[in-house]
């Protein structure tokens, strides 16, 4: 064989190796926190404080996560879920986003909970380039993909839950005087500002008292005294969980029987109405985007059985009745499609790219006829919800599906 044709072989080869190296390198593309065996996610919830009740959602995650790490993981890696208590205090938030980022190097953090936490952290997340995906927050703000391109919600926004409620009072108590009791932060003021400009004109009218309360505070006994005194027959609850149990429970003692809206945040049977009393929690009006475990309508249905499996299985210390455990596991099952779609690529860009690109998906906790879909300018992937009264011991749906978007 000539010299000449020797090296035309070994050129040959070499090129295919090079290619085919090439092309591997193509088809692999991690940023810090993926590797070939391994998806390191960071959270934070509040597993102590004012808001602990909702850590039972970074539980149900992390019980999720094992389920799909013991099935084999996705696309052959196993998630890391790396969460940190932050006692829903911004600054501790701040300080555990800061680990998670540089310590730890996680991929992105993952349904974070909370207004205030979450706003503490959101231009640190998008200086840092690392995606801020599917906070636990259905603040408005999170919507706005074109100045904070790294932060993504998932639950629908605040103020296309109270547009709703003030679409249904425009329609069937025009002429209603309305008592608000608010949280004081985003999260209260978010709510607030969605009910006033549902009602619109009508609004200065309509809304005869406002009562804030901090977090800090004990009881929001003395405020609910104050609201009653007013007068009015509707009364606006835009608490968390441990504030809505109490309001319900003061509300009976005190005997004033308002017509009464429940922000569906702390709509959960297991952790709120139950502790509050069933008895005092008759016909309380709130929204769903959720399959409620409670409810025996969907007892043969495929995919709350699934839910109920996993809960039985993978989940067994874990309340199915507490709406947190329902949420966690339909969050989960939406950052799993979205790390399926990411196949081998990932980077921070493409998780964004992917979550950015879900178009009818469904985790089947959903309820029937509401679908996820988000774009390159639609960050809100759930934006219909639909009315529910309380009945016995278990929310009872009526009316349509309603959308509502509201953008940041």
């Amino acid at each position: 064989m000539s010299v000449i044709k020797k090296l035309a072989i070994l050129s040959t080869a070499f090129g295919l190796f090079a290619a085919s190296a090439g092309a591997a390198s193509a088809q692999k593309k991690y940023d810090p926190g993926a590797s070939d065996t391994e998806i390191k996610v960071g959270n934070i919830m509040p597993y102590s404080g004012p808001a602990s009740a909702y850590g039972v959602i970074g539980r149900t995650e992390a019980a999720y996560f094992k389920k799909v790490n013991d099935a084999g993981g996705i696309n052959g890696r196993k998630i890391n879920f790396v969460s940190y208590d932050d006692a829903y205090s911004p600054p501790k938030t701040v300080e555990q986003a800061r680990k998670l980022v540089e310590s730890d190097e996680v991929l992105f953090i993952f349904n974070s909970l909370g207004t205030p936490p979450n706003t503490a952290i959101q231009k640190y997340m998008n200086s840092k380039k690392v995606p801020q995906l599917f906070v636990a927050t259905g603040a408005t703000k999170w919507n706005d993909p074109k100045d904070f391109p790294w932060t993504m919600g998932w639950q629908p926004s605040y103020q296309s839950e109270t547009h709703i409620y003030a679409k249904y009072i425009l329609k069937n108590y025009p002429n209603a005087k309305i008592a608000v009791l608010y949280q004081n932060d985003d999260y209260g003021k978010d709510y607030l500002k969605g009910l006033k400009d549902g009602l619109g004109s009508k609004a200065s009218s309509m809304i005869t008292a406002e009562e804030s309360y901090e977090t800090s505070e004990p009881t929001i006994d003395s405020h609910m005294v104050k609201l009653k005194a007013t007068g009015a027959d509707i009364f606006i609850n835009i608490t968390t969980p441990k504030f809505a149990a109490q309001a319900i429970k003061k509300n009976a003692e005190i005997g004033w029987k308002p017509l009464h809206f429940l922000n569906n945040v702390s709509a959960s049977v297991g952790s709120v109405l139950k502790p509050a009393g069933f008895e005092n929690a008759q016909d309380i009006i709130s929204a769903a985007y959720l399959k409620d475990a409670s409810d025996k309508q969907w007892d043969n249905d495929p995919g709350m059985k699934e839910f109920y499996a996993f809960m039985a299985k993978d989940f067994p210390e874990g309340d199915k009745l507490d709406g947190g455990t329902v949420v966690g596991y339909g969050v989960a099952q939406t950052l799993v499609q979205v790390l399926k779609q990411c196949g081998d690529n990932l980077t921070r860009e493409n998780v964004m790219k992917q979550a950015a690109s879900l178009k009818d998906f469904r985790t089947e906790v959903l309820l029937p006829g509401i679908k996820i879909n988000t774009g390159p300018n639609d960050f809100a992937p759930i934006s219909s919800l639909q009315l529910m009264k309380f009945k016995g011991n278990k929310w009872e749906l009526f009316g349509d599906v309603i959308s509502a978007d509201v953008g940041g």
